[in-house]
């Protein structure tokens, strides 16, 4: 049993310190998409989600007529970096952490750094010996161990690290041996003063096991509940993502009864023209019963995913309730798109091309209209909601919340939602009406999220929620059982007649690279026949001569050289989006492309074949390989997973990489016999969570 967090002055003054300072409502709600010091190199930046149906929300909205005029902002910031170098020269610091400095603490970090030099642990870089010589040289002989600021910023430093490594919060004990091991002497203070400061939150966690019995006509005694520690933003995200499951649990009836749902999914069948096995008609059928539901799917599912969705498309069309089918990246969407072939709207003839389409999808303009006008012709009253309409293709999920909310659908379906952290999870739920049900395709074999949160197992595990799963094919292919393999816990070498699987050893980290951009180059195009521009590296480390920075650069050197115009990159470079905006989404892997004439800003050409989109300069990273965590949540019709001397690995993080490719995988091999000792012993990524017990809770 789970006692949420209390939004005390502290936090109040944080989150009104962040709109002074310029933050827009969505960033301080979690809807922001920037580059987090909590993220580790390996992971991808997502947006996190908003708050929304609690006292914090309704703080959030006070806040909207207290923002100072944005040209103050603007000139703040513009001075910011210059100011901070000077705080930061005078306490022995090198001037260069000025920049990262003002990117995690706003305009206000020479003020904020005046007043607390331990406030240079905001940066991931800087190590706690670092940050106590800046004190001593900043306050004399007033810098002691016992410091409340320093303390407060060691319990900021010790839950960075645990968000870092995917879990949402710590546990009080555990947290106090960490701080102690930095020479905190009273961890309780320590804790205290980065609660009063409102950059952590607790949470009360009862016992599941605790005796709820009464013995002799008298109640038992209540256990002392197990306290949790949270960074603020992601303890307000697990509890609104909790909450907000909750409410559609609570709020949502079956859209039809389990005859009719039946003879619906046989209707879709012959529709579709396809056979429906009795496991695949029950998963659709759960859903379409139950307010939230998990289907899970192994590698070889492919069918039963295009079959769940057609029956889900022809019972939103019966019923009138709409669907959507989102997917965490454009890359995701057109690798479900390739795999949908047109059932959804077989399943649901009557459906309106274009209806309600998402901005930035593909769908032509003229279809777009026709559906915003309705099926009659006429266009909908103004600020009336949205009908509900039944989705043809999938689109990104980042793309459909930016559509507008409420999502106008009955039935809201999110693919490879492994992928799927606790802000972005939680923005989804927000964005979905009571009585929303909430369906979740996810290959539990896959790592979790690369951001915190491990949101499916949490769901399932709550027991509040439906789970059902779908039957792999009878022939699953090299493919399915490559990864049927790898998922328990054997990497083997399968026979692939038409190479479906390669596998390329390499001898040293050098000429793993070498053989992954021939690879890409060269030998995937000509002895298959698949673009280079659809095949993808997925590094598994970051660094090292076979790590993802190493291959960006050869890629670059090989496929796209130039000066490096735009941060290092150039028109024509494939590129990793870091963040999100209008037509985008975090993790979209596209081509840099120059804007129509007069239009200075850097477009990206994505996966779904609409016009490149404008996108942020800061959200734009290299993207000719990306790691194994940035690819999470996508699909490319080839992938080439290169494996360095560095790589220690576990089962999910090579099950990830090797499902990346939907019709062709190379892996590039130089991690020695140890990776795959790894993938037979190292089975799980532990992680501390809240989502289970807070969705018990409601």
């Amino acid at each position: 049993m789970a006692r949420p967090g209390v939004l005390t002055p502290g936090h109040r003054q944080v989150l009104e310190n962040m709109w002074a300072q310029g933050a827009s409502l969505a960033a301080i709600a979690g809807t922001g998409s920037v580059d987090s010091p909590e993220v580790n190199e390996n992971a991808l930046v997502h947006p996190p989600a908003a708050a929304s149906g609690t006292p914090t929300s309704v703080f959030l909205a006070r806040l909207l007529s207290r923002r100072p005029p944005r040209g103050e902002d603007a000139s703040r910031m513009s001075d910011a970096p210059e100011r901070t170098a000077a705080v930061l020269a005078g306490m022995g610091a090198p001037e260069s952490l000025a920049g990262p400095l003002v990117g995690a603490l706003g305009p206000g970090a020479a003020e904020e750094l005046a007043a607390d030099p331990w406030r240079l642990l905001a940066l991931p870089a800087v190590t706690p010996e670092q940050a106590d010589f800046c004190a001593r040289r900043a306050l004399g002989g007033a810098a002691a161990p016992d410091d409340p600021r320093r303390g407060r910023a060691l319990v900021g430093r010790a839950l960075a690290a645990a968000v870092r490594e995917g879990s949402t919060a710590v546990e009080e004990r555990e947290l106090g041996r960490a701080l102690r091991g930095m020479r905190i002497a009273d961890p309780g203070a320590a804790v205290e003063a980065a609660l009063d400061d409102g950059s952590a939150m607790v949470f009360e966690v009862f016992p599941e096991d605790a005796d709820d019995g009464f013995e002799d006509g008298e109640a038992p005694e209540m256990p002392d509940p197990d306290r949790f520690l949270a960074p603020t933003r992601v303890g307000l995200a697990e509890q609104e993502l909790g909450e907000g499951l909750a409410r559609l649990i609570g709020t949502s009836e079956p859209i039809m009864d389990p005859a009719t749902a039946s003879e619906t999914a046989e209707a879709a069948a012959e529709r579709i023209g396809e056979d429906v096995e009795a496991e695949t008609s029950a998963a659709a059928i759960a859903a379409i019963m139950r307010g939230v539901t998990v289907l899970r799917h192994g590698p070889a599912a492919g069918a039963a995913v295009r079959r769940t969705l057609a029956c889900l498309a022809a019972t939103a069309e019966d019923s009138g309730v709409g669907l959507a089918v989102a997917c965490p990246t454009a890359q995701s969407a057109a690798a479900l798109n390739g795999l949908l072939d047109g059932a959804l709207a077989a399943a649901a003839p009557s459906a309106v091309p274009g209806a309600n389409a998402v901005p930035g999808t593909g769908a032509p303009e003229a279809e777009q209209a026709e559906g915003a006008a309705g099926s009659d012709g006429e266009a909908p009253e103004e600020g009336a909601a949205p009908s509900p309409a039944v989705a043809l293709e999938a689109v990104p999920l980042g793309r459909l919340l930016q559509a507008g909310v409420p999502v106008p659908a009955g039935i809201v379906v999110v693919s490879d939602a492994m992928a799927l952290d606790v802000e972005r999870a939680a923005a989804l739920v927000e964005a979905c009406e009571d009585g929303t049900h909430l369906v979740l395709l996810a290959d539990p074999a896959e790592a979790p999220s690369a951001r915190p949160g491990q949101v499916v197992h949490d769901v399932a595990e709550s027991r509040m929620a439906a789970v059902a799963a779908l039957p792999d094919a009878p022939s699953p292919g090299p493919l399915g059982e490559l990864a049927a393999a790898v998922a328990g816990g054997d990497l083997a070498r399968v026979e692939a007649p038409d190479r479906e699987v390669v596998l390329v050893p390499a001898s040293s980290g050098g000429e793993a690279a070498h053989r992954a951009v021939q690879l890409v180059g060269d030998s995937i195009p000509r002895a298959l026949g698949i673009p280079a521009e659809q095949v993808q590296i997925v590094a598994a480390t970051r660094g090292g001569e076979a790590g993802a920075d190493a291959l960006n650069r050869a890629c670059k050197e090989r496929f796209n050289p130039g000066p490096g115009a735009l941060g290092g990159l150039d028109a024509g470079d494939r590129v990793l989006l870091a963040g999100g905006g209008p037509g985008y989404s975090a993790g979209d892997v596209g081509y840099l492309r120059t804007g129509p004439e007069g239009d200075g800003r850097p477009h990206v050409e994505l996966a779904d074949g609409g016009a490149p989109v404008p996108v942020d300069p800061e959200h734009l990273r290299p993207g000719w390989a990306v790691t194994v965590a940035a690819a999470h949540g996508s699909r490319w019709p080839a992938a080439v997973a290169v494996f360095g001397p560095e790589t220690r690995g576990s089962r999910p993080q090579v099950y990830t990489a090797l499902t990346r490719g939907v019709r062709h995988v190379s892996i590039v091999h130089a991690a020695g016999p140890e990776l795959a000792e790894a993938v037979k012993v190292k089975t799980s990524l532990p992680r501390t969570t809240r989502l289970r017990d807070v969705i018990r809770e409601g």
